[in-house]
């Protein structure tokens, strides 16, 4: 009986130390969450700023460009898929990589080959254990990205996107992240970056018309085709930034979520096996009295039959 006890001690003290780390790093989450989420408030704004001037640009020209133009046979898409270096946030990858396989396999049933770009260690561990094919790939910076990292990421997709698809170019670029709605939602969605879609443009545009709003005019000097050409970097640069915040914030937040569930749980275990090992010492100490009064009586009972 007194080894049952000593084991239930030793587990209770093992999940305790379980149950301190994960409050820790839930605490750490949550720190984190409340920064990444005005890194994400201060971002939005600019990001979609830009998309209504590229908007602006795109239906007050008739200029051909690989930002607004769409291919007449598209036939070679690339997918950025943002996941993280991390886990022990629950199905926070997971998600993101059955959207992105989903957005993949829709692509090729439109007859089209699709170039995988990731960001994060799970993406990339998720695509080369499957050998999959990886055109490039970026870790290291999913908890706390910077401008300099998306600059980075964009660069040899804006470059796809200006090559012809005979040369290995792309005819649209597609980008798989996590959206941060609050902290206890997270939607993992597939947006299409290049070519533009006016639709969701011009829908907003009749909204904010309807509403009495006026929207801005535009002229373009030296000529709409440079500034497209200006523009196309910081409109790529700009939506993938903002894109990598979102996935940090969605991250964080589901790290929290994560870690104080483990502790609960940790609670919960260490209720139940408190239960178990004061069970275990009444049934040692029942055994004990037991057998004290059994000793007793067979000691009296001797004595007297000596009498």
């Amino acid at each position: 009986m007194g080894a049952t006890l000593r084991v239930y001690k030793r587990r209770i003290r093992s999940v305790s130390a379980t149950k301190k780390i994960t409050r820790a790093m839930e605490m750490i989450a949550a720190s984190r969450v409340v920064k990444a989420q005005r890194q994400v408030a201060a971002s939005t704004p600019y990001a979609s700023e830009l998309t209504r001037a590229v908007t602006a640009v795109a239906t007050g020209s008739n200029t051909a460009h690989p930002l607004t133009t769409e291919a007449e046979k598209p036939t070679r898409a690339a997918l950025l898929l943002i996941t993280s270096d991390r886990g022990l946030a629950g199905a926070y990858s997971s998600n993101v990589i059955k959207a992105a396989d989903q957005l993949t396999e829709r692509l090729k049933a439109e007859g089209k080959e699709v170039d995988a770009y990731i960001v994060g260690r799970k993406g990339v561990s998720y695509y080369s254990f499957r050998e999959r094919k990886v055109v490039e790939s970026w870790t290291g910076f999913t908890d706390n990205p910077t401008y300099a990292d998306a600059k980075r990421i964009a660069a040899p997709l804006i470059e796809a996107v200006q090559k012809d698809t005979s040369d290995g170019g792309v005819d649209e670029l597609h980008i798989v992240y996590t959206e941060f709605i609050s902290m206890m939602t997270q939607n993992a969605l597939g947006d299409r970056l290049l070519p533009l879609s006016l639709d969701t443009a011009e829908g907003a545009e009749s909204g904010e018309k309807s509403a009495g709003g006026i929207l801005p005019l535009y002229d373009f000097e030296p000529s709409a085709e440079d500034v497209l050409d200006a523009l196309l970097p910081r409109y790529v640069e700009s939506r993938i930034y903002n894109a990598l915040l979102q996935a940090a914030a969605s991250k964080h937040a589901a790290t929290r979520r994560a870690m104080k569930s483990a502790t609960d749980n940790a609670e919960e275990l260490i209720k139940s096996l408190s239960r178990l090992a004061n069970a275990a010492r009444q049934a040692e100490i029942t055994q004990e009295i037991s057998e004290i009064v059994g000793g007793s009586a067979a000691l009296a009972d001797a004595t007297a039959g000596s009498d």
